[in-house]
């Protein structure tokens, strides 16, 4: 099965830019409010598929149940004790957990690209909580602070590390390539010595164009810029090194940026010869790819 790098092959274009004490950032889709029992184009084909099937079957979570054939590797689980055995088991992995309701119609819509994802991406679990369905699971979403669905929540290690809610297949996508991607040719750098590392490997007259995405797990320019980041690294192999470090993995990534003079995010840094020749701070596609082409010795007319 696929890895998640070869799920989005499509590019992203925003241009929006956040400070280094960005929160998380939400899709524009509508939010439908969780109640308890008692109460542009499609960045991939995959996408496409999912939207398509969701017009055919209009088919919700709930009346799916467990998921036997198709929809196999999306997971349902029925309590706590359910999710957080889930989340250790998944080790390392990342893990995609929905949160929907019964008489969520956004829930439904959604749906059919989680399958999707479920199908294409075989290095990332996903989980179904049906948050309705029983006292459970609505203590189960109680304890997770779920108010609104569909709401989904990203875990590595057991550890939430991004959660959103509302979002539409484009984000969902997105966002499932940039924390959970560990096979693309783009290299993630966790600390100052890391840097320093490939920036020797890429130093004198052979070396390539380093090119060090910075930016933060809850960033969503930097979540929506990080396709664009995959396709470049593959289609620009042969004289650019791509990267990338989160400022918030960890303090030594922090005072990394803060050494970079780094104050928004995403910033990309131009290294060669082991000297920051320049930085381009943005999400912008063409912007990006002119920037990298410039200090490639490409003549770039604006």
């Amino acid at each position: 099965m696929a890895s998640t790098a070869s799920f989005l092959a499509t590019l992203a274009s925003s241009t929006a830019t956040a400070s280094l004490s960005a929160t998380p950032v939400s899709g524009g889709s509508s939010k439908v409010r969780f109640l308890p029992a008692t109460a542009q184009r499609r960045r991939a084909l995959v996408l496409r598929a999912a939207v398509s099937g969701a017009e055919k079957e209009k088919a919700k979570p709930s009346e799916s149940g467990d998921k036997g054939g198709k929809d196999a590797r999306v997971v349902q689980v029925h309590s706590a004790e359910e999710l957080d055995s889930a989340l250790q088991a998944a080790k390392n992995r990342l893990v995609v957990v929905e949160f929907a309701a019964s008489h969520s119609v956004n829930s439904s819509r959604i749906y059919p690209c989680m399958v999707e994802l479920s199908r294409t991406c075989g290095d990332v679990d996903f989980l179904l909580v049906m948050g309705d369905e029983s006292d459970a699971t609505r203590e189960l979403c109680q304890r997770e602070g779920i108010t609104q669905v569909p709401h989904f929540s990203f875990y590595k290690g057991t550890e939430k590390v991004h959660e959103e809610e509302g979002i539409g297949p484009d984000q969902l996508a997105g966002d499932v390539l940039y924390y959970g991607d560990n096979h693309a040719a783009v290299v993630q750098l966790h600390n100052r010595a890391d840097v320093e590392a490939l920036m020797a490997e890429n130093s004198g007259e052979d070396g390539k164009l380093l090119v060090l995405d910075v930016g933060l797990k809850h960033c969503g320019p930097c979540v929506k810029v990080y396709p664009t980041v995959v396709k470049l690294s593959r289609t620009m192999a042969d004289t650019a090194v791509f990267a990338r470090m989160n400022g918030d993995e960890n303090d030594a990534c922090m005072e990394f940026l803060k050494d970079m003079e780094v104050v928004e995010v995403p910033t990309f840094l131009f290294i060669r010869d082991n000297k920051i020749v320049g930085r381009y701070v943005g999400s912008g596609k063409g912007e990006l790819i002119g920037e990298i082409l410039r200090y490639q010795g490409v003549r770039v007319t604006y």
